[in-house]
């Protein structure tokens, strides 16, 4: 039977009025899941009664819960690489089986993969890796519109605060690639660049797959920011731009064989 296909009875499909919203591990659905704000919102926002105030140092713990629960979950995680992507790549897009392939890829090399768990380019690539007998995971985030784990994550976990499941990526990845995407993947590839270029963390790749989409962004980091004296040479040369599939996993293999030998 289709793992697509078995949700629910008939074409598994759940009812249109289903409503769900994930709550770090707790999913509510129904009345329960049309909460409006995230855990993150709330604690971000200083706006409100005074009594947010008093609340805010108990929220540590939660906080600490959250690591704790991602550092156990991913302590035995073997050499893996983060892939990031649009959640809103539709499963006949094109895109959608590139993702596959590169999880299908990464698996064959004895990587596992990370993606942030969701639907679209995410699902794509736990997908591919999933099929390809590799190991699977994903760090959901809580969100307004977010449905949960895709079904071919093998190792999922749960997260409030999107900077408990940053550090998550971050500590238990090899490289990263970044598949075509928006804000959220922006977001998680400057991140890393950044953590990069400080020294933060150690030096690993960052593949970014898809020229004709990413080319734009990379001429205007070179003419515009590392041409304004912004950026440096060097920190251009982190990123690495391809269409091809077996040169992305060789960037990957050749950084983690480097790593190895100093270690």
């Amino acid at each position: 039977m289709s793992t697509e296909n078995a949700a629910a009875p008939g074409n598994g499909t759940p009812p249109a009025e289903l409503a769900q919203t994930q709550q770090g591990p707790v999913v509510l659905r129904r009345t329960r899941g049309r909460e409006t704000t995230t855990t993150d919102q709330r604690l971000l926002d200083s706006r409100g009664p005074s009594d947010w105030v008093h609340t805010d140092p108990w929220r540590v713990l939660r906080i600490q819960a959250e690591f704790v629960e991602g550092f156990g979950a991913l302590a035995e995680l073997p050499k893996a690489v983060t892939v990031f992507g649009s959640a809103r790549t539709s499963r006949d897009d094109p895109e959608y089986a590139v993702g596959r392939a590169v999880g299908a890829a990464l698996a064959d090399a004895g990587f596992a993969v990370i993606t942030g768990g969701g639907p679209g380019a995410m699902e794509a690539v736990n997908r591919g890796c999933s099929e390809a007998g590799g190991y699977s995971v994903g760090l959901g985030i809580e969100l307004p519109f977010e449905q949960g784990l895709n079904p071919w994550v093998d190792l999922g976990v749960n997260f409030r605060y999107f900077f408990a499941r940053k550090t998550m990526f971050v500590k238990y990845s090899q490289a990263f690639i970044g598949l075509p995407g928006g804000f959220g993947t922006l977001d998680e590839l400057f991140e890393a660049l950044t953590l990069v270029q400080t020294k933060k963390v150690t030096k690993f790749p960052v593949v970014l797959f898809g020229r004709r989409y990413w080319q734009g962004l990379y001429d205007w980091l070179r003419d515009s920011v590392q041409a304004g004296g912004k950026i440096g040479v060097r920190d251009l040369a982190l990123l690495h731009l391809t269409d091809d599939i077996d040169d992305a996993v060789r960037v990957v293999e050749e950084a983690y064989q480097a790593w190895e030998e100093t270690h």
